[in-house]
């Protein structure tokens, strides 16, 4: 059950009454990052250790890190002697140093088909095939936890529409901006739609949750949302800067789904500059804003970004990448084994690729969800989460 809202306007509140406190059996707040399009992880973490990645990309690979024909603020930033990061990853350096940040990669999804549709449709399901249930794996992660939390804001999507992953049998929230909530400042109007909306909804028990979600959403403002943290002024900035509202305000919030999308890049991709770059800018300038500014409550925080597949390991003639296979996920926490590149690295030379020339999957992306479900989340039922699946371990969490 969905509803679906625009997003705030007024007094910023540091706690809401009604909300419940983080207790037994929930657990983390859980923030779900889906970069849409297929991101090219090749060069978001750059295998700088294996020569075959600059033999495939003469043009769009990323300097090695002592690459001195290079200038340093184009070189990938090294993390252990064979992976490093983009340059435009460099903000996240501090939540890896401090061992906050874990990044599993050749991860992903056995689907090969290297459709979008279908590979977000069976990766928002959790699913192998289309055989599986309709719901969405965050859906029946909240079915199957009862965590005693009836507040209109337990979970919510945020974007131009709701993520797949939230369908099922417990209402979320669709949530675009909590700026345009009163209606471009214009309290007179606001109060008359309340009004209107009060007699709409007056015996409708669905009307009355989202007068609820309006209720609350009138107490909170990102415009006067206090924090020593400036985060950049972009749609993805601003979600991550209402979710550390909403968690601060403890409304009630235990999962918030976040889009980036447009990282589907044929032609033009973009080495150090360009489309697929400033999508990485944005990427991690934001994450690195949402783990400073949450930094008291990252004890109580997972971070999770996926996507539905990689793009292929060598560059096209038309400076981009196609449509791939293997993948990276990234986990931001303060429980979370970082500091480290996680997952078997299967290699880019002949013979260690699948398909046309894709990075291999050695982890898929259900065990990194089902560690954090069981380990951070207090879900143990990956049985129903993740049907047909026995997942394994990675020890990408404490």
């Amino acid at each position: 059950m969905l509803h679906t809202l625009p997003m705030i306007n007024k007094t910023w509140m540091p706690r809401l009454a009604f909300a419940p406190q983080n207790t037994a059996p929930r657990g983390d707040t859980l923030m779900v990052v889906f970069l849409r399009g297929a991101a090219d992880v090749l060069n978001m973490v750059v295998p700088h250790g294996e020569d075959a990645y600059y033999q495939l990309r003469p043009s769009l690979g990323i300097a090695r890190p002592d690459d001195s024909r290079t200038k340093k603020e184009e070189r990938a930033v090294d993390l252990d002697g064979f992976f490093g990061l983009h340059p435009n990853m460099y903000p996240l350096i501090d939540a890896w140093s401090d061992e906050q940040l874990a990044i599993i990669h050749a991860c992903g999804a056995p689907d090969e088909s290297r459709s979008h549709f279908k590979a977000m449709e069976l990766m928002e399901r959790g699913v192998e095939d289309e055989r599986g249930p309709a719901s969405g794996w965050i859906g029946r992660h909240l079915a199957t936890l009862n965590t005693g939390n009836s507040s209109p804001l337990r979970a919510v999507g945020m974007g131009t529409s709701p993520q797949r992953s939230l369908s099922g049998s417990v209402p979320v929230s669709a949530l675009r901006s909590i700026v345009d909530f009163h209606l471009g400042g214009d309290q007179g109007a606001l109060a008359q739609m309340r009004a209107a909306l009060n007699i709409v909804y007056q015996d409708d028990v669905m009307g009355q949750d989202t007068l609820s979600i309006m209720d609350t959403l009138e107490k909170l403002d990102p415009l006067t949302y206090q924090s020593k943290i400036s985060y950049p002024d972009t749609e993805f900035g601003l979600a991550l800067k209402q979710t550390a509202m909403l968690i601060k305000a403890e409304v009630g919030l235990e999962v918030s789904a976040i889009d980036l999308g447009g990282w589907d890049t044929h032609f033009a991709q973009g080495s150090v500059n360009g489309l697929m770059p400033n999508l990485m800018k944005d990427l991690a300038d934001s994450l690195a804003a949402f783990h400073a500014d949450m930094q008291d409550h990252m004890n109580q925080l997972t971070t999770v970004t996926m996507s539905e597949f990689g793009r292929r390991a060598s560059e096209n003639g038309s400076l981009g990448t196609d449509h791939g296979h293997g993948s990276m996920m990234m986990v931001l926490g303060g429980n979370v084994n970082g500091g480290k590149v996680h997952g078997e690295w299967p290699g880019l030379e002949d013979g260690q690729m699948i398909g046309p020339g894709d990075l291999a999957v050695t982890t898929d992306y259900r065990d990194v969800l089902s560690e954090i479900l069981n380990k951070r989340l207090n879900n143990s039922a990956t049985n129903e989460i993740f049907p047909e699946y026995q997942p394994v371990m990675r020890n990408v969490l404490k």
